[in-house]
């Protein structure tokens, strides 16, 4: 069976839940594409784009980023990390084309080339409170420390937050690999667990339904690792700056629950004292169980003591959760 179709075959239930919680489950990221640079000028064109300190990017590290307009507003968010010359750039699979052909537009005379890499790798997420010692079993050594990499063959894999672990597998090695992760005892679930361990580590990505709507520690990614306020100049630097310095910041994102059918990335969330106005966003949405969703909201600060609802002043009510780090 082809990578791009085991999602068909996944599921998002009780089951599922239950091993998230107390075993370990492993999803094929199919949501996601890549954009490998390569090039020896590859790290100084990234510093001069990316919001995050690029020239800290080690060969065994990882680090979230972001791309903005000339006006701070976020276009794309990455899980930027190495495989051997490479930088590669985790984006939402629906941005690929274009901000790879926006970021190429300033290449110029730079000695770098960015290539779409997802027809070379297959992505995998694996999480849960038993997700190193299964995956031990079968890969050996992991990397020891959030935003830490290690590399073998045809595997690197990346330690993230919560108890979770990124897998970059070359497209050959991974249906084998899936099947030995599978002995192992990790549960197989859709790509939407994986969506739900994001938001409870609370990390945002940027889609299709959200580009342009928020500066970039409106998302917290200046909490996660995402914004350097000591690098030089890139898109959007002197928006970011401002915001951060002069204490500008009005919107913050938060983690919260709803009950509900359906909640999605962009819905328009409400409270009483904006007079009809939206006070923010839907970033990210996952079902925790039937009929509740968690999500990761972007909303003005001011709101949150006057509640909020999705949708409309007098819709399903959002009860706040706590993210794993602090506002």
């Amino acid at each position: 069976m082809a990578w791009t179709d085991l999602q068909g075959e996944l599921q998002h239930g009780a089951d599922e839940l239950q091993a998230l919680a107390e075993n370990a489950v492993m999803s094929p990221l199919t949501n996601f594409a890549v954009i490998a640079f390569s090039g020896d000028e590859t790290e100084p064109f990234l510093q001069g784009q990316l919001s995050s300190d690029v020239r800290a990017l080690g060969e065994n590290s990882a680090q979230y980023s972001s791309y903005s307009t000339p006006k701070g507003r976020m276009l794309a968010s990455f899980l930027v990390f190495r495989r051997g010359d490479d930088y590669c750039l985790q984006i939402a699979a629906e941005l690929q084309e274009a901000i790879q052909k926006r970021l190429s537009m300033f290449v110029m005379r730079s000695k770098t080339k960015a290539r779409d890499a997802s027809g070379e790798l297959c992505l995998l997420g694996v999480a849960g409170p038993l997700a190193a010692e299964k995956l031990s079993s079968v890969l050996g050594a992991l990397p020891d420390a959030d935003f830490s990499s290690v590399h073998a063959e045809n595997c690197t894999v990346i330690a993230l937050p919560g108890q979770r672990y990124q897998l970059v597998i070359s497209v050959d090695a991974a249906p084998a690999l899936w099947q030995q992760l599978a002995a192992a005892g990790i549960v197989a679930a859709a790509e939407s667990l994986w969506r739900l361990s994001d938001i409870r580590a609370g990390a945002p990505w940027i889609t299709a339904a959200t580009q342009e709507a928020f500066v970039a520690q409106m998302a917290n990614m200046d909490l996660i690792g995402g914004v350097s306020f000591t690098k030089g100049c890139y898109p959007g630097q002197e928006i970011v700056a401002r915001t951060q310095y002069l204490g500008k910041l009005k919107r913050r994102m938060y983690r919260a629950r709803i009950a509900t059918e359906l909640a999605e990335a962009g819905q328009d969330v409400f409270s009483s004292e904006m007079n009809g106005q939206a006070s923010g966003k839907l970033v990210l949405a996952a079902q925790a169980e039937k009929g509740v969703w968690e999500v990761l909201l972007v909303a003005q600060i001011a709101s949150l003591e006057h509640g909020l609802h999705l949708a409309a002043a007098d819709g399903p009510a959002l009860e706040m959760l706590d993210l794993p780090y602090s506002l």
